[in-house]
């Protein structure tokens, strides 16, 4: 009885460590986004860089997921229970709405850097931002799978996955910039823009459906789909 009820006491502990491991993950993933939305857009204002300004817009919208994530994290933390609530429910439907405007932006103001043949000053900043975003987010995604996995959580495992959304925003980041970068041709700038509305509208219809209670259609791994709620 004894060796159970310390068996027992080990298990809740190491759940217990493992919450709180989520719970920073989720805490360093609103920091980061906070920080690289506002260098994002400040940079990208600057050098007149839509792709890069886009960016910095978009990691804004992630924040208000990642909070109704880290909510979520706290709920599961008090009474184990992984089903959407009306606070999460509300940061999903917002941030759809949000990605959805910035969808509407990029499209509008890519059109019309494109008919003005408009040239941002440099990509540098582009390039930089989205190698420093690629290998932190590969950091979350690896540890937030490692988490979810140790607990059998598939709201942390949805998460997990479906933040490769940033990494993939961050490679259109990427090779905009540094095509651009190369050849100096500005309506590359603004075809990077139009990948980037692609990827937010794609982003909104997600949240949309994981409010909805949809299945995430992010897999974890190449064999694996998990469930948003």
């Amino acid at each position: 009885m004894v060796s159970e009820g310390n068996s027992l006491k080990w298990q809740l502990s190491k759940r217990d460590r493992l919450l709180a491991r989520a719970n920073l993950l989720a805490m360093l993933t609103i920091g980061y986004n906070l920080v690289e939305g506002f260098v994002s857009m400040a940079l990208g204002t600057a050098d007149e860089t839509l792709t890069l300004f886009g960016s910095g817009v978009d990691s804004f919208i992630e924040v208000i997921s990642a909070v109704g994530v880290w909510h979520m994290i706290k709920r599961i933390r008090a009474n184990n229970g992984e089903t959407k609530d009306a606070f999460e429910q509300r940061a999903l439907i917002i941030t759809g709405g949000a990605f959805y405007l910035l969808t509407a932006g990029l499209l509008a103001m890519a059109i019309l850097n494109i008919v003005a043949q408009h040239k941002p000053e440099t990509t540098i900043w582009g390039i930089v931002v989205s190698l420093v975003s690629m290998s932190f987010m590969w950091l979350l995604i690896h540890y937030k799978t490692k988490v979810g996995k140790a607990l059998k959580s598939p709201a942390i495992l949805a998460d997990a996955a479906c933040s490769r959304a940033c990494v993939y925003l961050s490679v259109v980041l990427l090779v905009a910039s540094v095509s651009f970068q190369v050849t100096g041709i500005g309506s590359l700038d603004s075809i990077g823009a139009l990948l980037i509305a692609w990827l937010t509208f794609k982003e909104g219809r997600e949240s949309f459906g994981k409010a909805n209670g949809m299945s995430c259609s992010c897999s974890c791994s190449s064999t694996a789909v998990v469930e948003c709620d």
